[in-house]
């Protein structure tokens, strides 16, 4: 025997130093790769001509590339190698506002004579980011110049945002497709049951459909209705903006089946044409042709191109320095979870952290907090909330901007504002709570595993692999039961609701911006210039800046975290091993439900989460 365990001992010894090789090679790698940036980046530098240069008039490219996000990730070095060895996109994510900054910088700058919208590669976005871009893009067409957008083909967030353009060109062999706006689900009842697995759900909210994936084989008439509510406003809102940009009729952009059949046979089958004959783009165009009127509009370099600056290489001369009074910005974006934040999530401690940091800076005569959450752990969301109560005790006022989404625990953190604004697309309200916990016993029982033993109470011993008793079922049940109450309370004192009233509008069900302003739970529409502005006035101040909170990376990490990104845009990192597309979809899903259970760390087992919130991606 002892043989034996020296045996498994020396294998488990190899193991981890190969394991531990593996690691050091890819960090090696890396850290090559760093070195031979920092060699080029120089060496150009050192290239450059050393006689002034004048800048010829150019046109802002914006070839937005990935995802639009409030706040980007933070991923370690390693993290990156092996997502790309395992086939996980890695994108670079592109902030919402330093877009905007950008494109308003553009508007001012007059050796920018136009813009060209190249947004082949930028991923589908929710219609409440989408509409503060084109906010900007209006602003820079008020300016006079010029705006063109290009593309092969167009998915339906990249047509909205060229739909604002002066012109839209597109491949002859390209296509437009306008999906639609849709909530769907896996749903794993027959499945657990098959793996005798049990599922226990502890729920208040007629429509807190969190749960049903794990109870139901498809949605619940409820939820169902309220659904349909919310997807219709926003794709109603969705083809008006376009109507209007492309002065066309709204049943041009939704038809039903039938008519869309017929439009394409008229079209011989050609969908570039049909998008063409509908009116949604101006020229149908090779990308030669494009190339030369592009560089007859903005002119040309002489090398089959027009001048143009990308996106992502413009440097306008902005900065200043900080005033003495600042508005302090907070962004709380992804599921809120307990404890300190990890890639995507809100974590309650890190958001409370930088609320209190806010608080405490004399500098700071206002908070605007910026939420872009389904919501998540309600312990976590009280603890985030519970700073916000102190900001306000402390003098200073706190505006909530809601973003995309914020559901649930999104706008438990939220209802404590002193003032809150949303936008008609944003999807808000989902004010509920569920617990739910997984136990094994059967799918134990059927190999030959059982587990007994005896206990001081009647929670000893309670876990995964144990049937749940009976008591202890009604206990957690009650819990929740609580837990709602103290929810609807909450919101009812500070919206100054009756708590009849805020039981209508709650029972997990989910509203637009526009609907939720109608019932009291916000207070006025608005984008995040808005809230600033709020806040601004709350405070009473007029000459200000704004100080955008967020934890301190090293210099190190900052370097790396900088140069990972610059990769991914520069160098095309961001190609991963391609899957087929039936199970890229599959594998997405399936990590979306991973995900969501291991942000299930709430310490009393109580969620506020919104499960049908991503409407734009399905």
């Amino acid at each position: 025997m002892k043989t034996l365990f020296k045996f498994i001992g020396t294998v488990l010894k190899w193991f981890w130093k190969a394991l531990s090789f593996t690691r050091q090679l890819i960090l090696n790698i890396l850290f090559i790769a760093v070195l031979v940036g920092i060699y080029f980046l120089f060496t150009m530098e050192h290239a450059a001509p050393t006689k002034p240069f004048e800048q010829p008039e150019r046109a802002l490219l914006v070839d937005i590339s990935g995802p639009i996000v409030e706040k980007q990730r933070r991923v370690d070095p390693y993290d990156f190698a092996t997502r790309n060895l395992f086939g996980q996109q890695m994108q670079f994510e592109n902030v919402l506002y330093d877009i905007v900054e950008q494109i308003r910088a553009g508007a001012k700058d007059d050796k920018i004579n136009g813009m060209v919208l190249s947004l082949s590669d930028m991923s589908e976005t929710s219609l409440t980011k989408l509409r503060y871009i084109a906010k900007a893009i209006n602003e820079f067409k008020a300016t006079g110049k010029p705006i063109v957008a290009i593309g092969g083909h167009y998915n339906q967030s990249q047509y909205y945002l060229a739909s604002y353009a002066d012109e839209i060109f597109m491949a002859p062999d390209g296509a437009l497709l306008l999906r639609g706006y849709g909530t769907y689900n896996l749903y794993f009842k027959d499945l657990l049951e098959n793996l005798d697995i049990t599922t226990h759900v502890f729920r208040v909210g007629t429509y807190k459909s969190f749960v049903e994936p794990y109870t139901r084989t498809g949605m619940s008439e409820e939820a169902r209705e309220a659904n349909s509510v919310w997807l219709n406003q926003l794709w109603g809102a969705f083809v008006n903006d376009i109507a209007t940009n492309r002065n066309i009729e709204v049943s041009t952009l939704s038809p039903d089946a039938d008519t869309l059949i017929a439009n394409l046979k008229a079209a011989n089958g050609d969908f570039a044409k049909l998008a063409y004959n509908m009116g949604l783009v101006d020229e149908l165009m090779t990308r030669q042709q494009i190339r030369t009127r592009l560089a007859e509009v903005f002119g040309s370099d002489g090398e089959d191109r027009f001048n143009y600056v990308s996106f992502y290489d413009y440097a306008p001369l902005n900065f200043e320095l900080p005033k003495a009074d600042q508005i302090a910005v907070v962004v709380a974006s992804g599921a809120i979870v307990d404890g300190f934040e990890s890639e995507g999530t809100i974590g309650g401690d890190t958001t409370a952290g930088l609320l209190r940091d806010a608080r405490l800076n004399d500098a700071i005569k206002a908070v605007v907090l910026r939420v872009d959450s389904p919501g998540g752990s309600a312990f976590a969301s009280e603890v985030i909330r519970n700073e916000v109560d102190a900001l306000k005790q402390a003098g200073k006022p706190v505006v909530v901007s809601m973003s995309s989404v914020a559901a649930s625990g999104g706008y438990w953190i939220s209802s404590s504002a002193d003032r809150i604004l949303a936008q008609p697309t944003t999807i808000t309200g989902s004010i509920g709570i569920f617990g739910i916990l997984t136990t094994f016993e059967d799918v134990l029982a059927k190999y030959g595993v059982y587990n007994d033993g005896i206990g001081t109470t009647p929670f000893a011993g309670v876990g995964v692999t144990r049937a749940l008793p009976e008591e202890i079922s009604n206990i957690m049940q009650l819990g929740t039961e609580n837990g709602y109450q103290r929810f609807i309370g909450l919101v009812a004192s500070q919206r100054n609701l009756s708590l009849e009233d805020v039981d209508q509008v709650a029972q997990g069900r989910v509203w637009t911006g526009y609907d939720a302003m109608k019932r009291g739970l916000v207070d006025q529409m608005g984008d995040f210039d808005d809230a600033i502005v709020a806040a601004a006035e709350l405070a009473q101040v007029t000459d200000y800046s704004l100080n955008w909170m967020e934890e301190p990376l090293t210099p190190a990490q900052q370097f790396i975290y900088e140069f990972m990104n610059q990769a991914v845009v520069k160098l095309g990192l961001n190609e991963t091993v391609k899957l087929p597309d039936v199970v890229q979809q599959f594998a997405n899903h399936a990590v979306t439900e991973i995900n969501n259970l291991n942000n299930f760390n709430d310490p009393n087992g109580q969620y506020a989460l919104c499960p049908n919130c991503s409407y734009y991606e399905n």
